[in-house]
């Protein structure tokens, strides 16, 4: 198999797409623009993690848009001790296999989840602005990432 082959090849994790460079989600209540938007320059990753990451990243984007101006994005994180509440300030990954959440638990304090792709259970939450500054978005901060990393 030559090399430019090999790039036309999906990852060993997804079946074969075909020509679509991403898969939609699927989601009942959302209008194809809706759908559209969120899949818009998006393409397959061959890390696993990458790829888990530019969805999630586009699933808090579109997420933030239903916030007030005076909240922001918080989680609860399916398997954390205590409340498993945290608000996001940020998310990355570690390929090929971890997804980071990184951000403040419910006392303040700086935390960080290093989770597994595969184990990754998220209720994306709204939590009103611990102080008197305008509420932080990251959907588009990693939006930013997802395109300067997208293959071409």
């Amino acid at each position: 198999m030559t090399r430019a082959s090999a790039k036309a090849d999906p990852p060993v994790f997804v079946p074969d797409w075909g020509d679509k460079p991403c898969p939609e989600p699927l989601l009942p209540a959302a209008t194809p623009e809706q759908t559209a938007a969120m899949t818009d320059g998006v393409r397959m990753r061959e890390n696993p993690a990458e790829w888990a990451f530019v969805r999630l990243s586009k699933l808090i984007e579109d997420y933030e848009k239903t916030l007030d101006r005076d909240e922001e994005i918080a989680a609860h994180i399916v398997g954390v001790p205590g409340e498993g509440t945290m608000q996001i300030e940020d998310v990355g990954f570690w390929g090929p296999d971890f997804i980071l959440f990184i951000g403040k638990n419910a006392n303040g304090r700086p935390v960080r989840l290093i989770q597994h792709y595969a184990q990754i259970n998220v209720l994306l939450d709204a939590r009103k602005k611990p102080e008197e500054r305008p509420a932080r978005r990251i959907g588009f901060q990693l939006s930013e990432m997802v395109q300067k990393t997208n293959p071409k």
